[in-house]
């Protein structure tokens, strides 16, 4: 599959915590960063997201905001 989104990690899920509408899912990118997405849950049970799986981590954002208590 081509995607114009260039931020494309290779990953593998560490852990899926499924709720009743979405589901959190923490993945390890290759070189040990963690990321965390929130997903719908139905998302992560069709893709059949299980710790192990390997994923490839796609972000797609105009901004990123970060602040401090300074």
């Amino acid at each position: 599959m081509k995607l114009s989104a260039r931020n494309q990690f290779p990953a593998t899920v560490r852990v899926v915590t499924e709720g009743a509408v979405m589901s959190e899912v923490v993945v390890e990118v290759d070189g040990g960063h963690e990321l965390v997405a929130a997903i719908t849950a139905e998302s992560a049970r069709r893709l059949g997201l299980a710790p192990g799986k390997r994923v490839v981590a796609i972000i797609k954002s105009t901004e990123v905001i970060l602040a401090t208590d300074d």
